[in-house]
């Protein structure tokens, strides 16, 4: 799937708090910053191949003051809304290492925004 991740914003789906992420892509480059819920402030970069899947690494610093990085690769499908909902692989570098899968789900542009 082709996607063009410039102006796009993400965050987990579900009520309460979660870090929302706004992205800007220039050709394969990628990057977004991302604050919400327990990240105080974060940002990632990254590439995006021909088929939308995106190779990132992250940073990100918690409410608590922990500072975390990693990697992640997060593989775009296509809602029945028309929105983009993203399967991440995460993965947490030491101290603080850990690995598991996330979704993240494209917020629509308030009307008049777009």
């Amino acid at each position: 799937m082709q996607v063009s991740y410039d102006g796009m914003r993400f965050r987990e789906p579900g009520p309460g708090p979660a870090p929302g992420a706004r992205y800007h892509q220039r050709g394969d480059l990628v990057w977004a910053e991302f604050a919400g819920g327990r990240v105080r402030r974060g940002s990632l970069v990254g590439t995006c191949s021909l088929d939308g899947v995106l190779t990132l690494a992250y940073c990100m610093v918690l409410a608590d003051g922990a500072v975390i990085s990693g990697r992640s690769t997060r593989t775009p499908q296509r809602l029945a809304d028309g929105r983009i909902r993203l399967t991440e692989q995460w993965e947490r570098y030491p101290p603080h290492a850990g690995r598991g899968v996330s979704h993240l789900e494209q917020v629509p542009e308030p009307a008049g925004r777009r």
